[in-house]
């Protein structure tokens, strides 16, 4: 469905026009007299669809199929010929004799039919209505004695008042199916339709299993979407009829000014596509399969997934991990296990019965995803419990306003942790299970009762401690304040105490749990990092300093002293520091995604960035550098800029981070020398490697090793002992020279026609980052120069030199660290 292949809209509209005079029809049906012949076509009534012969820009193979006729970008919602191309543009659509529609090829051989049997010959025509539905009636009566219909054997577009469903009376089931790929329109792996189920329920199948699912219908939504209302979907719905045996889903918008669809795409995603006039293009919105916990049944059996945590899958209290070394790996497949049998299980064991006697009880789970299959009953909801427990085989239940009491027996499938909304899920536990929370609060009453007579015989002393304590906190707040004056104080950066933001250590505790490991975001060369609330509920990152880290009060200081005097959208934001003792930390702004590698060599959510993101995330590290270079208070060069230390917030825009290795330029200083190299193989610039010279270049070096990572979705190191022993800057040069520059884009985005519209603006970009990565400074352009190139403002580029480091670099032990020394980046990490 939805296939687009760019075009410049005035040519557009001019070949339109011409195919419409040269080849076009008025009529908007074909008779039994007539045919189209190979390019002709007809148009709908009000002139929305088209039917006709057409071809894809990367293929030559013809096909008869329905597109959009108003718009200046090819858009195909259905293929008659799908699996059976022409090779040569000689096919004719026309009515056969014996009444039905028919692809022929030029020798007269049928290659697709409507395949109807008992028709009246030289009774029927087709006719293309404006909804995008090719009919097939019994004289020319409008469709109201339709014998076949497109909207019943659709290919992988659904469009508005087609009905997806299945007819349990007959069988019959209407199903999008995909694609196999972007230009080749035959069966692919996927199908989308309703299953009835118990509860009906939308469902995508990978070679008929089950890919991924909607959870039951409740009237309104369907509950397990997390994204899904009745004002976002509005004239969304599903019906059944009195008998329960014919069900379908379908919509259709009040808005008829907007142009929406939806498509079942090659790769098992169901993308809503919106035309937005005025970019010429559409807009594209994945409304399932945005996180691997949307994927069927990824935990298993018991487990539940929740993408919020790392592992995302987790047993539910009162079961273990069925094969616990495969857990480990991350495979959850084979889900989780009972660790207590149910108390009406061992009672049926014993052969006392005692099935809904037993002391089982229920424990809630908050904003869930339903496990599939469940059984519904009428029941009001205070009831579903005392059902559930009448029933020894019923292992959990759920209540929805529009739904009932849904129960459920055997295995939970496909359990997943909703951040909202959702539905309170209750799972049968044994008593001894649940007990052991009840046993903990028993302990801590008796304790306090106990401890009241002990509290009061040391009433005094405690008196006396707390005082003594205030002293010390006191002396200790002395201390710390004259560590900082005496460490930084006297150093070139000459930073007083007082404008630092300061926390203790006591607070950043209580924030993080006590550190606990539940809280750890991950791991770098820096120490771990935490995720913590404070108790206004500001949510924060806290850097631990790692005693083993190598890290000294010079390098934290500096970071702290330059990120502070730092403002800007596209850098981190710090809260402040703790230094106590040995304890160093660093407490900044929360960001509720990864940083930039975690998505953009992700081979699932790679797919999240399309050209779009990834050219906002490139603008957005522009003006991060820009600012840190020329517009700050401070001249600040980077020396660590790559794809691990740019985090991106919730809305995917990028923040630069780690200034562990940032150093500030005064006044008219342009470069400066070190006798320490530390950084990062792949991005540091050969001046600085080999020379230990750094400077605003060696930070655009970086910047255009990470670009063309970005365009490509490749790491510079997974060139890395390939057959070439090329880098990823060698590889990039080598396709320059070739003219084959298109070879080095990432496929998530080369095989994205709506991403295709954006070729000069993808071509700028590598052009750019080769001139960033030249051997020579003055070869390479000032980061002002690079968003003038990369906004167009400067259309007149220069042709590259030969980058450095083209050959995978070997290992040398020249360079302190093959990471950052002060690597602060997590690559597994959740958010910061």
């Amino acid at each position: 469905m939805g296939k687009t292949i760019s075009s410049c809209l005035l040519p557009a509209l001019i070949s339109c026009f011409y195919l419409q005079l040269q080849f076009g029809t008025a009529s908007d049906t074909i008779r039994t007299s007539e045919s189209i012949k190979d390019p002709e076509f007809i148009i709908s009534q009000g002139g929305v669809f088209r039917l006709g012969f057409f071809s894809f820009a990367n293929s030559t193979n013809r096909y008869v199929g329905i597109l959009y006729n108003q718009i200046p970008v090819q858009t195909v919602v259905w293929v008659a010929n799908r699996n059976r191309p022409l090779k040569v543009s000689s096919g004719i659509l026309t009515i056969s004799d014996d009444g039905n529609l028919v692809v022929l090829n030029g020798k007269a051989e049928i290659l697709w039919s409507t395949n109807v049997t008992n028709l009246i010959p030289n009774a029927t025509t087709a006719q293309l209505l404006d909804s995008g539905n090719l009919v097939l009636n019994n004289g020319d009566n409008g469709g109201s004695s339709s014998l076949w219909e497109s909207f019943q054997h659709p290919s992988n577009a659904f469009l508005q008042t087609m009905k997806l469903g299945v007819d349990l009376k007959t069988g019959r089931k209407v199903r999008t199916r995909s694609w196999k790929g972007p230009d080749d329109p035959s069966d692919g792996n996927f199908s989308l339709g309703l299953e009835p189920f118990n509860i009906p329920e939308g469902v995508i199948r990978n070679n008929n299993q089950i890919y991924f699912r909607t959870g039951p219908w409740n009237g309104h939504i369907y509950i397990g979407l997390k994204d899904m209302n009745t004002v976002y979907l509005d004239g969304f719905y599903v019906v059944a009829d009195d008998e329960g045996k014919n069900y379908y889903e379908t919509y259709e918008y009040s808005n008829k000014s907007m142009l929406i669809y939806y498509e079942l795409d090659y790769e098992g995603r169901f993308v809503g596509r919106n035309w937005d006039a005025g970019t010429g293009d559409w807009i594209n919105s994945y409304l399932i399969l945005q996180t691997d916990c949307d994927f069927y049944g990824k935990c298993g059996a018991f487990g539940i997934c929740d993408r919020t945590k790392r592992p995302i899958c987790s047993c539910s209290k009162g079961f273990k991990p069925r094969n616990a070394e495969e857990w480990i790996r991350g495979n959850w497949s084979s889900g989780c296990f009972r660790t207590t049998p149910l108390q009406c299980q061992r009672d049926n064991n014993n052969g006392s019965g005692g099935a809904g006697q037993s002391d089982d009880g229920f424990l809630k789970l908050k904003t869930m995803k339903v496990p599939a299959f469940p059984d519904q009953s009428s029941i009001i909801k205070g009831e579903c419990k005392d059902q559930c427990m009448k029933n020894c085989s019923c292992v959990a239940y759920a209540y929805d306003a529009g739904i009932g009491c849904m129960l459920w027996s055997g295995d939970l499938i496909d359990v997943q942790k909703f951040p909202t909304r959702g539905v309170d899920l209750y799972i049968r536990l044994s008593s001894s299970e649940l007990d052991k929370g009840k046993s903990t609060k028993v302990i801590a009453i008796t304790t306090v009762i106990a401890g009241i007579v002990v509290i009061t015989i040391s009433a005094l002393f405690l008196w006396c401690g707390m005082a003594k304590q205030r002293g010390r906190n006191k002396r200790h707040k002395q201390i710390k304040h004259k560590s900082y004056s005496e460490n930084v104080g006297g150093s070139s950066i000459g930073v007083k105490l007082k404008q630092l933001p300061l926390f203790n250590f006591e607070q950043l505790a209580t924030a993080t749990n006590n550190f606990h490991p539940a809280k750890k975001l991950g791991q770098g060369g820096f120490g771990p990092v935490y995720k913590g609330t404070l108790d206004d509920g500001k949510e924060i990152a806290v850097k631990r300093l790692s005693k083993a880290s190598g890290q000294g009060l010079e390098e934290f200081m500096n970071e702290v002293v330059v990120i502070s005097k730092l403002q800007h959208r596209n850098l981190v934001r710090l809260f402040g520091c703790c230094v106590e003792a040995e304890e160093k930390m660093l407490v900044y702004e929360f960001l509720p995604n990864k940083s930039l590698d975690a998505f953009l060599f992700d081979p699932v959510k790679q797919r999240l960035l399309d050209w779009r993101k990834r050219f906002n995330i490139i603008e957005g590290i522009s003006r991060g550098l820009l600012y840190l270079h020329r517009d700050s208070r401070l001249r600040i060069i980077h020396r660590d800029l790559k794809a691990s230390n740019v985090l991106l917030d919730q809305d995917l825009n990028p923040k630069i981070s780690d200034f562990g290795m940032a150093r500030i330029f005064e006044g008219d200083e342009n470069q400066a020398n070190t006798k320490r190299v530390v950084g990062t193989y792949g991005y540091m610039s050969p001046e600085y490697a080999m020379l230990g010279q750094f400077s605003e270049k060696s930070d655009v070096f970086s910047y255009g090793v990470l670009l063309l990572e970005i365009v490509s979705g490749r790491r510079n190191t997974s060139f890395y002992n390939n057959k070439d022993d090329l880098s990823l800057l060698g590889y990039a040069w080598k396709l320059w020279r070739e003219g084959n520059i298109w070879g080095l884009v990432d496929k998530v985005i080369a095989e994205s026609k709506s991403d295709s519209n954006n070729e000069k603006e993808i071509w700028r970009c590598i052009h750019v980052g080769l001139l960033c990565v030249q051997e020579y400074t003055k070869d390479r352009p000032t980061i002002s120069t690079i968003i003038s190139m990369l906004n167009s403002e400067i259309s007149d580029l220069n042709t590259p030199k030969q980058p450095a480091f083209t050959q995978a670099p070997l290992i040398s032990h020249d360079v302190e660290d093959k990471g950052s020394f002060n690597d602060v980046t997590l690559t597994n990490l959740d958010g910061r």
